[in-house]
């Protein structure tokens, strides 16, 4: 496949649910929080749609579905076990989700630029990255204090696309929620969703402007995106 069409493109990922199936450590330090407090676990599919919320609205949710709220102080408290946990944590079971790596290595090759954009913290996403030897594949990881706004704001976007170096009018998003989909029609930028991240809906009733199953697709849906721009 002729890839000429890539150069000078910026490709911009949501991480969690869309790069890397982070659930089963994140849904783990969710699970901690509420053991410290007696509470039984949740299920997996309980909490997976509320990843892309960010981990303090994780925790008011398994909150919420144990029937045990608390205050936003006590909310506090527990974010900072929740990270804590998390950091030493971080990359037990996480993975790459398949044939992303090859494709994200294709795209750099063609001449594309290669970002980041996710509401976990930087910090923490530098370190997911650095565990699985992955942060070197990127031009540039904003996290949610990276910049002063985040998803669904679309100055994240468009801020992880200036970092990048790339143009607005040469860029894609790809992610797997409605968080990312509202964001990059925000900022005018089209987006691919993944039907296999962490959506609470169907990603295709979503309205992306395509959705892929896998990645072995994506360079072919990019070219049909980028070549009408």
């Amino acid at each position: 496949m002729t890839l000429n069409f890539l150069a000078g493109a910026t490709i911009v990922f949501d991480l969690d649910g869309t790069l890397i199936d982070t659930a089963p450590d994140l849904i783990g330090a969710a699970n901690h929080v509420l053991a410290g407090l007696a509470l039984p676990p949740r299920p997996a599919e309980a909490l997976k749609p509320w990843i892309s919320f960010g981990a303090r609205r994780m925790i008011v949710e398994a909150l919420a579905q144990s029937d045990a709220d608390r205050s936003e102080a006590e909310v506090d408290h527990l974010l900072a076990s929740f990270l804590t946990h998390y950091e030493g944590n971080i990359a037990q079971a996480s993975r790459p989700f398949p044939n992303v790596i090859e494709e994200i290595t294709d795209l750099t090759r063609a001449g594309a630029r290669v970002a980041i954009c996710t509401n976990k913290r930087e910090a923490l996403a530098v370190k997911l990255l650095d565990a699985l030897d992955l942060s070197g594949l990127f031009t540039a990881i904003i996290g949610r204090d990276t910049l002063p706004v985040c998803k669904p704001d679309p100055g994240h976007l468009t801020g992880t696309i200036a970092r990048a170096g790339g143009m607005i009018e040469r860029a894609v998003m790809v992610g797997d929620s409605g968080v990312d989909i509202a964001t990059a029609r925000a900022a005018g930028v089209p987006v691919v969703g993944v039907t296999f991240g962490y959506s609470d809906a169907p990603i295709s009733t979503l309205n992306p402007d395509v959705a892929i199953d896998t990645y072995a697709g994506l360079q072919g849906v990019l070219g049909g995106m980028l070549r009408s721009k």
